[in-house]
């Protein structure tokens, strides 16, 4: 039976007392030759979107192994459901991206977290874990531990290109970050933060040679075709902005190249509508496009290059070792506002490049980012198999260096946190 008295009578900043009480419990009754059970720990959780969700799900499936009693509670979606979650929210609830939207939904997500962080508090967890949503997690993270519960952020923000000074407030909300990246955890040593590199969790699932041949089977694509993956952003307002720009890079890449065939992912419903209404406005008939729902890792293992707005996707490209074309733009305002008040400070803004600590992948932003510069940079990796023969053994050692068995690295990290707790 659980002790609630001695969990609400932590002082402000004091361990979670469970584990404590469950061991001091066993100890001082199997001296009596009594037999009692150990309270079973608790850990809550909180993911934001689809991406979160399979991080959330991997990572209560490691913690399960090392705590088989323990119970999880919090938001997620149906992978940390089905993982053994007790979801109080959906994390779709959290899934608001780009300004006008959050404005929009500002009211309801800030009494979904007052409502969240109290219930959290009334259900004392020995571990609170924000798994990415920085925006909203940090928030609940201060809060809580400003409570005495102990807390984690699983995924660090992009402290290496925007502003190293937010890891020290990332310490003051989190008690341990874990870190996708190996050069994150030194930025936060800097600030006096405890940092744990734990490897990316899309390393440990893709293979280091992906079979090419066999993807394209699934896709109906022939195997001797050119095929080039567009990826134009998960959002609408990424789609909006970059497809119109890529579709008329594949056209002119058509010219040199008439059978060239396009694969384009869409991430949901929505994504696709707004692809479709796209293509249905160009009247370029040897525009060969198949659009596919989600699927984006196929498609790039399917193709001879990839060409696609800045993010994950990148890295996500790099590890299926396929060549590469970044071409972003962002809103001209926030463009002038970054360089005005140089808020940048990495010198790449795509993770192979900042991985790799230069330029293995062209990056074409903002101005530079034109239909013609973009096909020009696509039609080299089309073109030249020296230059990506000589690309790939760059991708695999750095997908070498991510692949750490992620998930099982952010239990441990979680795990060794909760015994320092527990001997406090």
């Amino acid at each position: 039976m659980r002790n609630w008295t001695r969990r609400r009578q932590r002082s402000p900043r004091s361990p979670p007392l469970a584990t404590t009480f469950a061991r001091s419990s066993i100890s001082s009754n199997a001296a009596s030759g009594r037999c009692c059970a150990e309270v079973p720990m608790r850990i809550a959780l909180c993911a934001g979107e689809a991406s979160g969700d399979l991080l959330g799900a991997g990572l209560i499936e490691e913690l399960h192994k090392r705590f088989p009693d323990a119970e999880f509670a919090g938001i997620g979606g149906p992978k940390m459901r089905a993982a053994g979650l007790d979801a109080w929210h959906d994390a779709q609830e959290l899934a608001v991206m780009g300004l006008a939207e959050v404005l929009a939904h500002l009211p309801r997500l800030l009494k979904l977290r007052k409502a969240f962080r109290q219930r959290v508090l009334d259900w004392q967890p020995d571990v609170f874990i924000g798994i990415d949503a920085p925006d909203f997690n940090l928030g609940v993270e201060k809060w809580l531990k400003a409570r005495g519960i102990s807390t984690v952020h699983y995924v660090s923000p992009s402290v290496w290109a925007w502003r190293e000074s937010r890891a020290q407030r990332i310490g003051e909300s989190a008690d341990r970050v874990l870190c996708l990246f190996p050069m994150e955890p030194p930025i936060y040593a800097r600030h006096s933060v405890d940092a744990v590199f734990v490897g990316h969790p899309l390393a440990d699932e893709i293979p280091f040679q992906p079979d090419r041949l066999a993807v394209r089977a699934r896709l109906s694509v022939p195997a001797d075709a050119k095929v080039l993956a567009v990826l134009p952003g998960s959002r609408l307002g990424e789609i909006q902005r970059m497809l119109p720009v890529f579709l008329e890079a594949a056209s002119l890449l058509t010219k040199a190249t008439p059978r060239l065939q396009l694969l384009i992912p869409a991430a949901n419903r929505e994504c696709r509508s707004a692809i479709d209404a796209e293509l249905a406005t160009r009247r370029d008939a040897s525009l060969n496009a198949h659009v596919l729902d989600g699927d984006a890792q196929a498609a790039m293992i399917a193709s001879d290059c990839v060409l696609l707005a800045s993010g994950t996707a990148a890295l996500e490209a790099m590890l299926c070792k396929r060549p590469m074309v970044i071409g972003h733009r962002i809103a001209p305002l926030t463009y002038r506002i970054v360089k005005a008040f140089g808020l940048l400070k990495s010198a790449h803004v795509s993770l192979p490049n900042v991985l790799a600590g230069e330029a293995l992948v062209p990056e074409l932003l903002q101005d530079d980012c034109t239909p013609d510069k973009l096909a020009a940079a696509v039609s080299h990796w089309l073109g030249d198999a020296a230059a990506v023969d000589a690309l790939l053994p760059r991708f695999e050692a750095i997908h070498r260096e991510l692949k750490q068995d992620a998930s099982a690295r952010a239990a441990d990290a979680i795990a060794s946190m909760l015994k320092t707790d527990a001997t406090r």
